[in-house]
Formats: structure tokens, C-alpha cells, sequence
């Protein structure tokens, strides 16, 4: 887990607010998917919503950074 916040870390901005747009929208699809009664929803869900988790951390870090730079 601690590579893929590495991984995350090194990518831009603009790179990060597109994945949390896509995340986002994959969250949506499979909330409808579990709705529907599809299982396997379930898990890509979570890890899902954990994602996009980070990348919201991540962007919230990176604008109180930028804040306390001024």
C-alpha cells in the first residue's frame, strides 16, 4: 500500500484531479451495479471508494501546502 501512495505522490495535480473525476464516476457505475445485485460489486466498491480517498487526501494536502506557502 505505501507504493501506491509513492506512486500517487509523484503524479501532478492535473493528473490527480482526472483519476479523482474517473474514480468518482467508476464509484457511481458500481453503486448502481450493486443495486442491480451484481456481488462482486461489493469489493472493486470499496477499494474504490479507498482510492479515491487517498487521491481527495492527497489534493486536500497539497492545497493546504500551497496556503501555508503564501
Amino acid at each position: 500500500m505505501a507504493r501506491r501512495i509513492e506512486k500517487l505522490r509523484d503524479q501532478g495535480t492535473s493528473e490527480l484531479n482526472e483519476r479523482e473525476r474517473e474514480l468518482a464516476e467508476q464509484v457511481f457505475r458500481l453503486r448502481f451495479q450493486l443495486s442491480t445485485g451484481q456481488a462482486e460489486a461489493v469489493t472493486k466498491l470499496r477499494s474504490t471508494r479507498k482510492d479515491l480517498a487517498r487521491i481527495k487526501t492527497l489534493l486536500r494536502e497539497r492545497e493546504l501546502r500551497k496556503q501555508n506557502g503564501d
